[in-house]
Order: C-alpha cells, then structure tokens, then sequence
C-alpha cells in the first residue's frame, strides 16, 4: 500500500509534523508532560480538533470495567501516544494497539520524544468495526 493511500494521511501527516516540531525546538530529554504540552500549542496552531488525557472506558465482554486516559484523540478518530523514553520497547506498542481495539479506533500514533531524533509509528487497528461506537467515546 502506498503511502498516499493510508486512511486519514493528511491528519496523521499534520500530527507527525506538529511533533517534529516541537522536538526539533525542544529537542530529547524532557519528562513526557512537557512534549504534551508543546504538542498542544502545535494542534492549537493548526486548528486540529482535539482532547488531551481523554479518559476512555475499557470493556471487557461488554462490561464496563475500568477506564485509561490515551494522551489525545484527535478528531475524534486517532489516538496519539507520546512517549519520551530512550527507546521504545514491545510494550508500548502493544498499548497503543491495545487503546486502538479497546476504543474501536481505526489509527494511531506512537511518537516517541526521547530518542535522539523523533520517532513515530503509525498503527491501523486490523479488528476496527465501522458503525460499532460500543467502545468508542468520540
């Protein structure tokens, strides 16, 4: 697949861009709060619709049993995981899929502002459910 064919290219590209940003200014070595902030300043300059820490329930065989909060939903559809770490391990990959299928969301990203220079993956959630909001709060 091209990447010209990815679902919500623009926005994803818009995002990633924003972050390249804020690290190219920022640069590593910052605790993760503060790269959520600066990010947030990015998103606001270019009108993305957004929530920050979006609290988002977690199911369990359709039983409510708990809730996480994923650093931002954008436009109500991609859930965006920072990280500033110096290197991104399995497990946070696995918890960006995991917020992805929990949230019957479609994309996501996972940007990591601790290394060195900015790392990011762009995830599509391969159980998505159109016209299924059981799981989605947006």
């Amino acid at each position: 697949m091209a990447i010209d064919d990815l679902k919500y290219n623009e926005l994803t590209r818009k995002i990633i861009g924003a972050a390249m940003k804020v690290h190219q200014i920022l640069g590593n070595g910052f605790q993760e709060v503060i790269y959520q902030r600066a990010l947030m300043i990015e998103f606001r300059k270019l009108d993305l619709l957004f929530s920050r820490e979006q609290e988002m329930p977690i199911f369990y065989e359709s039983i409510h049993i708990g809730t996480r909060r994923v650093d931002f939903l954008v436009d109500g559809m991609i859930v965006v995981e920072l990280k500033a770490l110096l290197v991104l391990e399995d497990v946070h990959i696995a918890q960006t899929i995991n917020y992805l299928e929990a949230y019957n969301l479609e994309v996501g990203l996972l940007i990591n502002f601790g290394a060195k220079s900015l790392e990011f993956k762009r995830f599509r959630n391969k159980k998505f459910k159109p016209n299924s909001n059981q799981n989605n709060t947006a």
